[in-house]
């Protein structure tokens, strides 16, 4: 007869006898007990899974291609183990799989116990059903273990884990091992933070560290040393840097045992208070904290419409961010371009770039130099010229000079005053069994989010009353003159600017002459919303002396 051989070792060795500890001595056992049985074992048919658990069944490559080999005629006649958990740890999986073997034509044997396998009757099914129930218990009480003995070393603020970019691991006298700070990787962790809290992006934070040769966290499975964006993006969420530990965020499988990680609960995460391995002060995390959740809220669906909204980042470009593809309404991203003995930098479709004709038609790339000299161009010619000046001024100086007191803040609060009063008549019906409860619930429920909404309202609506209307308007000239001023100056400048005047994205939009382009049609959608405010300041536009906001655009 001719024989098979199957070994197995998972990564978890608690309760494995020593026989089975390892692959190696898991085979020679097995050929012992074929050949001492008279079978002959075929060398290309000895398979191994080494460090995998008995839960995996589609991720384990040698018991793959031991199924894989029962199809469409088995070349061996017996299958020799060291015992059944070896097939697996998973009661309903195994119990197929030892079906599958068995309608094949397979006979299965285990070594230690010296029997075979069968599903000849009831009787044999069920002492199957009742092993394979046993290993899976003895699996999960393994798992128990380990989660009981890493729970513990986290509660005492012991790694449970690998390094730390930041942090050394150090074992102590006591045989445990704590991180402790490493310096010269600290320096690195607060310059990401620094650095983003000035409001470069992650992308760019990567690019930068790799320009300046800045060492970077192990690299994994080969790739190449270096900061990449989302290694920068590990930084700065990891609670770690503000001397806080974090441990049991994610389990790694699933109730079935696959390999699957997932978010747990929040009341089964353990954190500690750890000072000592604070890195990052705390001013720059929440600065950071700050604009990332910020960004996150103006990404959201439906946070602007039209599509995502108009980048606030540090950009060495005035237009990056700003413009898109007429063709599929695609970013335009800035690309150099050799142009003699420097680089000249052009505006391209990211769909082309990433996605080829498939994404988008759109291959050429007008100059950045004349589309920025277009954009400044329209917005001093247009915005910011005396026609449009003037009465946008007037218009400001009535609507912040009016004598109308309160009147947003009263209307807002005698609409809240009635729903408190409808709030608190539904209430009354509750209590008193009247009605059905859930339409009454459901009314409550969206009265509430309306007074929310308007309470939210509420409290940022400015307080105006009568101002100085000469201090007003020499203000707002000083204003305007500031916008003519930063256009014309550097483009880190003149950035917050164009964002302030644009309503939305700038469309770029090649106009074709047969297969070559003969120009572009640019659409510039300006807006007077900002020189009608007058008090709308972006980060890095500085308002006049003495003039402070007094309502929202």
């Amino acid at each position: 007869m001719k024989a098979a051989i199957y070994a197995r070792k998972s990564t978890e060795q608690n309760g494995v006898a020593d026989d089975q500890r390892s692959v190696a001595r898991q085979i020679e056992r097995a050929r012992e007990y074929a050949e001492g049985q008279g079978w002959q074992v075929l060398d290309d048919h000895v398979y191994a899974d080494d460090g995998i658990s008995g839960a995996e069944f589609a991720n384990r490559p040698g018991f793959l291609r031991l199924m894989n080999a029962l199809k469409p005629r088995a070349p061996f006649d017996v299958l020799v183990m060291s015992e059944g958990s070896r097939l697996g740890r998973e009661a309903i999986e195994t119990a197929y799989a030892l079906k599958q073997l068995m309608t094949a034509g397979v006979r299965v044997f285990s070594y230690l116990e010296g029997r075979e396998r069968t599903l000849d009757g009831p009787t044999d099914k069920l002492l199957m059903s009742v092993a394979a129930f046993a290993d899976e218990l003895e699996r999960d009480r393994a798992r128990q273990r380990t989660y009981d003995a890493m729970a513990r070393k986290a509660a005492a603020g012991h790694v449970t884990g690998g390094r730390a970019f930041g942090y050394d691991n150090r074992r102590t006298e006591a045989g445990h091992v704590e991180r402790v700070i490493n310096e010269a990787e600290a320096a690195v962790v607060r310059r990401i933070f620094e650095l983003s809290a000035s409001g470069l992006g992650q992308r760019r934070i990567a690019l930068q560290l790799n320009e300046e040769g800045v060492p970077a966290p192990r690299a994994q499975r080969g790739r190449p040393s270096a900061w990449s964006p989302s290694s920068v993006h590990e930084v700065l969420h990891r609670d770690l840097y503000r001397g806080e530990i974090v441990w049991n965020q994610t389990r790694k499988r699933d109730a079935w045992g696959r390999h699957r990680q997932q978010a747990r609960q929040a009341h089964e995460v353990m954190r500690l208070d750890a000072p000592h391995l604070r890195i990052v002060p705390e001013a720059i995390w929440q600065a950071v904290r700050a604009r990332l959740d910020g960004r996150r809220a103006a990404f959201a669906p439906g946070a602007r419409p039209g599509g995502r909204p108009i980048a606030g980042t540090v950009s060495p470009y005035l237009l990056t961010g700003f413009a898109t593809c007429g063709c599929c309404h695609g970013t335009l991203t800035v690309r150099t371009r050799p142009h003699g003995r420097r680089r000249v930098p052009r505006l391209a479709c990211w769909h082309y770039i990433t996605r080829g004709r498939r994404g988008c038609s759109n291959r050429w790339e007008p100059s950045l130099e004349a589309l920025d000299a277009l954009v400044l161009e329209a917005i001093r010619d247009e915005l910011l010229h005396p026609d449009v000046v003037e009465p946008a001024i007037r218009q400001a100086l009535d609507t912040l000079t009016a004598d109308n007191g309160d009147d947003g803040r009263q209307m807002l609060q005698a609409q809240i005053d009635a729903l408190d009063a409808e709030l608190h008549r539904l209430t009354d019906l509750a209590a008193a069994g009247g009605g059905s409860i859930p339409s009454l619930l459901s009314a409550m429920k969206d009265r509430q989010a309306r007074r929310d909404v308007l309470a939210a309202r509420h409290a940022t609506q400015p307080v105006r009353g009568r101002q100085d209307r000469g201090k007003l308007e020499a203000a707002l000239r000083a204003r305007v003159a500031d916008w003519r001023a930063l256009l014309a100056a550097n483009v880190a400048e003149a950035r917050p600017i164009v964002e302030l005047m644009l309503a939305e994205r700038i469309v770029v939009t090649p106009k074709m002459d047969g297969d070559d382009v003969a120009g572009y049609d640019v659409q510039i959608p300006l807006t007077t919303g900002a020189i009608v405010s007058g008090i709308y300041c972006p980060k890095g536009v500085a308002s006049p002396t003495g003039f402070e906001p007094v309502f929202q655009p």
